[in-house]
C-alpha cells in the first residue's frame, strides 16, 4: 500500500505547479521515406529573408527558425533524392549551397536562382508552427 506523506505531497504539487519553458518555434517534419532538402523564406518586417539549406532524413524533424513567430505567413521549398518537389507560386531567391539571402527581387541578376515556395499561414496568433511533408498521395498536415 502507497502512502502520502504531506511532504511528499507538497512536494508533488510544487513540482505541477513549476512553471515549464514553451517551445516557440518554426519546425519542419520530413515524414517521407527519403532525405530532403529545405529552404524556407519570411519577413522579418524590413526586408524579405530566404535561408537554406537544412538536410532532414526521412521521418526526422528540424528547427527551422528558433523563438516566436514574428509573422502569419512563412514559405517552404523541399525537394527529395528523387526530384520530387514541394513547391508553388511565391517566388524567392535561392542558390545551390548553403544561403541566407535577403530581398526577393531581381535574383537572377543578382546571381541566384528563383524558386517557387510555397505558403504556411500559420495564423494570426500562433506561437510556434510544425509542417508535415509526406509522400505525394499523402495529404499533409500542419499544425
Amino acid at each position: 500500500m502507497l502512502r502520502s506523506t504531506p511532504a511528499a505531497l507538497a512536494f508533488a504539487l510544487a513540482a505541477l505547479a513549476a512553471p515549464t519553458q514553451a517551445r516557440a518555434d518554426f519546425r519542419l517534419c520530413n515524414n517521407t521515406t527519403t532525405r530532403v532538402s529545405v529552404a524556407i523564406a519570411y519577413t522579418d518586417s524590413k526586408a524579405w529573408i530566404s535561408e537554406g539549406w537544412w538536410n532532414l532524413a526521412g521521418g526526422s524533424c528540424e528547427t527551422l527558425l528558433r523563438g516566436p513567430l514574428a509573422a502569419q505567413f512563412y514559405y517552404v521549398y523541399a525537394m527529395d533524392e528523387r526530384g520530387g518537389e514541394w513547391k508553388d507560386k511565391a517566388f524567392m531567391c535561392t542558390r545551390d549551397r548553403e544561403f541566407r539571402i535577403e530581398g526577393r527581387e531581381d535574383c537572377y541578376a543578382r546571381g541566384f536562382d528563383r524558386t517557387g515556395f510555397f505558403e504556411v499561414d500559420t495564423g494570426k496568433d500562433a506561437k510556434n508552427w510544425t509542417v508535415q511533408l509526406t509522400d505525394p498521395g499523402r495529404p499533409a498536415a500542419n499544425q
